[in-house]
């Protein structure tokens, strides 16, 4: 499906079909973060929109798969779940689309919110919650796909140890705008790739600090602001990514880039 239709689809979803409670999405869960968080920054619906998927395969052995369906469309149709934003759903537990991630390749649990745990549970037709999130999420945001041909190009540069900035150079050559530095915790890359970050900041290059260790929040510092580069607060860098193209489609400001991530 084109982007254009899509957005029609997403817009007229509500207006068509007056009895929907929710819409629950399949995917497949190595890159189900970041569908979940991009909806839930772009979204213009006001139902509950749940993102599910399963470890094991449908024709595997004790597979997931069903019972993620199950209880995601419990999820989408319950009342409390209106005015939550995207939702993630995957082994009875009920997950903000901007705080989860994917932290094993094959346990069931692998779907965590490191900093603040989940949002509720599914036992079997019974939905809890008890907490929510305070950052604004869909539909109450103010990204409007329709408003963008495409979105800028960012990258991420991942820190190590000895890592000379040649990725960094080669992303901008590509023509990026915009570049995630998943640095070491608590957020700065090793010499060579500053460097290069920097050299990247001077040419223009919206530059980002996240951190590689996969939880926990880089801080604004007086080194940051020397160096010209923006803390990406907690999120980390696949999400502080797709934040930043979103924010690049409306201003490259700082204060106004620090803003959008103070928000989302």
């Amino acid at each position: 499906m084109s982007g254009k239709r899509f957005r029609r689809c997403a817009r007229n979803s509500k207006r068509e079909h007056a009895d929907l409670a929710g819409i629950v999405i399949g995917h497949g869960t190595a890159t189900l973060e970041e569908t979940a968080y991009a909806l839930g920054l772009t979204l213009k619906v006001s139902v509950p929109v749940v993102v599910v998927g399963s470890q094991r395969p449908l024709s595997g052995l004790s597979s997931d798969a069903s019972m993620n369906l199950v209880n995601a469309c419990r999820v989408a149709a319950h009342p409390q779940s209106r005015g939550r934003g995207v939702l993630v759903l995957l082994n009875d537990e009920i997950h903000a689309a901007r705080e989860v991630t994917k932290t094993a390749t094959y346990r069931l649990q692998t779907f965590r919110a490191p900093d603040f745990g989940m949002l509720g549970y599914v036992d079997g037709t019974v939905v809890s919650y008890y907490r929510s999130t305070t950052r604004i999420t869909a539909p109450e945001t103010e990204f409007d796909l329709a408003e963008l041909v495409a979105l800028p190009r960012v990258d991420i540069s991942y820190a190590y140890a000895g890592g000379d900035g040649v990725d960094v150079d080669a992303f901008v050559a590509a023509g990026a705008k915009g570049i995630i530095s998943a640095g070491f915790a608590p957020g700065m890359a090793p010499p060579g790739q500053i460097a290069a970050l920097e050299r990247a900041a001077a040419a223009g290059v919206v530059v980002m600090q996240s951190t590689r260790a996969g939880s926990g929040m880089v801080h604004e510092s007086a080194r940051l602001l020397e160096l010209g580069f923006i803390p990406a607060d907690n999120l980390n860098p696949q999400k502080a990514r797709i934040l930043l193209a979103l924010a690049l489609g409306k201003t490259s400001v700082r204060e106004e880039i620090m803003r959008i991530f103070a928000t989302y």
